[in-house]
């Protein structure tokens, strides 16, 4: 039995032709998986969004293979050239320049003409700058990934308007130098939000900075590439309880022997999350009782 599932286990690790969707490092190159690494080996094309990005990859690990540029400028133009190498049973991969291609990055196009080709096309799990930053968030396991805004600002403003209902943690990707211009509207939409910036991560200057939308300030530095925002969940307030309890309305009528008005009011307002015009109330029934 043991001897069937490593044949079994060998098969599915074979590479045969067909088009691999390959996550790459988005920072420190040693993350590349060990499946990710085998399949680039064996690929007989390599298309990437930057020759020159991922010839340092491959210099990396001592591969020399033949990289084709494909990036949002070229993808249309380059489609039918692609499907023709996967159909004459080529072993292809798609890269990005970081992270798991088509997020956010070029290849969407290509997986649709794959699926309508009938293609094969196998994806190879590994890094995400998404759920990287996600899972040191500290936030809420239920997330929504909007990625890159637009740039124009009416655009922004009537996405934003729709996300800032949603009860669920959203994850933006934002240009370095837009990221004070992001934060504009987010103290608007957002402001009842925590907020997790992730910048250079995986690198040697990796920095994680977190704070409450409302209180963050501008940065004056100038950060570098593209950084990985997390927004929390919106806080939930606690409900305040119109009505006084029995056990409340004895602790006040014992208060109010002691203490002025205002200050009774205060105390129970803050101590049981209570409208203070309740307590004001019920202390002025108990005053007209006496």
């Amino acid at each position: 039995m043991q001897f069937t599932n490593n044949i079994d286990n060998k098969k599915k690790n074979e590479i045969n032709a067909g088009l691999y969707v390959v996550s790459t490092p988005i920072g420190n190159l040693d993350d590349l998986s060990f499946r990710a690494l085998e399949v680039l080996k064996k690929s007989d094309y390599i298309l990437c969004e930057n020759t020159k990005r991922s010839s340092k990859l491959l210099n990396h690990y001592n591969l020399k293979k033949k990289l084709i540029a494909y990036h949002k400028f070229n993808e249309k133009s380059m489609l039918d050239r692609v499907v023709n190498l996967a159909k004459k049973n080529k072993i292809i991969s798609l890269i990005s320049d970081a992270g798991t291609p088509t997020i956010s990055d070029p290849g969407l196009l290509l997986i649709k003409k794959c699926i309508i080709e009938n293609l094969k096309i196998i994806p190879i799990p590994g890094p995400s700058s998404v759920t990287s930053a996600v899972s040191v968030s500290g936030f809420d396991d239920k997330y929504i990934f909007y990625g890159f805004l637009p740039k124009k600002e009416n655009e922004i403003k009537k996405i934003i308007k729709s996300l800032c209902i949603l009860d669920y943690s959203i994850v933006f990707f934002v240009p370095a130098q837009r990221i004070n211009f992001f934060l504009k509207f987010s103290k608007i939409f957002f402001s009842n939000r925590m907020i997790l910036i992730a910048k250079e991560m995986t690198k040697i200057y990796e920095e994680l900075i977190r704070d409450s939308v409302s209180s963050i300030g501008e940065f004056s530095t100038n950060f570098k590439g593209e950084l990985t925002v997390v927004l929390s969940k919106p806080k939930q307030e606690k409900k305040r309880m119109n009505e006084l309890s029995e056990s409340v309305k004895q602790d006040i009528k014992r208060m109010i022997k002691k203490y002025t008005v205002k200050d009774v009011v205060d105390f129970f307002s803050k101590k049981e999350n209570l409208p203070k015009k309740s307590i004001y109330n019920f202390c002025l029934k108990l005053k007209d009782l006496k």
